[in-house]
This record gives C-alpha cells, structure tokens and sequence, in this order.
C-alpha cells in the first residue's frame, strides 16, 4: 500500500511517498525521472511524522545524517549499490561519479554510476546531490542544477539555514 504527501521546503514542495509505512520516495516539482502522480497512493500523513521531523531539522541545519528505514527495492541490484554508497557521503563534502564508481567496486561505471544516480527514488536523504564531476562541475541533477547548487552551498555553510 502506497501513500504520500506534501510538505514545503527551502527546495520547494517535496513530495513523500511510503511503501507500507516506510519511506520510498522523495520526489521534487519538476524532477527528472519522477513517477506519475496517481502512482504515490492516497494522501495521508500518518506514514511520515519521522521523515518530516529530520528533514525539517536538516533544513535548520541540525541533522547532519538521516536515520530512517528506508525502501529501494524498486532499483536493479546495480543502482541499489549505487543508493546504498550514496548514503556514505558525509555531509558537506562531495564525489566525483568516477570515485563512487571506485567505492563500489566498479571503477569503469562511471556512465553508469550516473544514471543510477540520476534514478535515486529518495533525493536528499539519499544524497544524489553530492555526487559532481571529475573536475568539481556540478554535471546534472533530477531535482535541476539550481537546488543541486543550493544543497551543497547550503551543506558547505556558504548558505545559511
């Protein structure tokens, strides 16, 4: 069973989706590769009070790691790896695709690494964004280069809460 809902953030509107109770999704407006609308269930809070709390505390600039369960068992085996390393990244520091590549094991996927990132169902807290280019670029986010900017200025402290 699949609910959601909606809540407002300095990104903008965030969209959370659970699987039977647990987190599955974080989708933004306009985010490339987001499902359908009428695939995240009915609207309904109940799933959320956790993930809503620490996101609003990471936005204060309190919470530095997530601890939430999580389901990504939509993935391949592949980009759950990817999913899975993308949660190792310290806050405020970033990776090139080449080096999360090499994390997992597989130094010539960084193509693929890419697009396994790009698919990441639970932005933020899955933290995609902190993933750039080999010389530092910021080289495409689902969520637009704009928030992908705003994320890192705001984790580097260059943006204040």
């Amino acid at each position: 069973m699949r609910t959601h809902t909606v809540i407002d953030s300095p990104v903008g509107p965030l969209t959370l989706v659970a699987t039977d109770g647990v987190l599955s999704g974080l989708y933004m407006t306009d985010q490339r590769h987001r499902p359908a609308d009428e695939t995240f269930g009915d609207p309904d809070d109940t799933a959320f009070e956790e993930p809503i709390r620490q996101l609003r505390a990471y936005f204060a600039g309190d919470l530095k790691t997530f601890d939430l369960p999580l389901s990504m068992a939509a993935g391949t085996p592949f980009q759950q790896r990817v999913w899975s390393a993308l949660r190792d990244i310290p806050y405020g520091e970033t990776i090139s695709y080449g080096q999360l590549a090499d994390r997992i094991g597989n130094p010539a996927a960084s193509r693929a690494v890419g697009l396994a990132n790009g698919k990441n169902p639970i932005g933020i807290i899955v933290p995609c964004h902190r993933v750039v280019g080999a010389n530092g670029s910021l080289t495409g986010y689902g969520g637009g280069l704009t928030r992908k900017r705003h994320l890192l200025d705001f984790e580097s402290g260059t943006l204040f809460a």
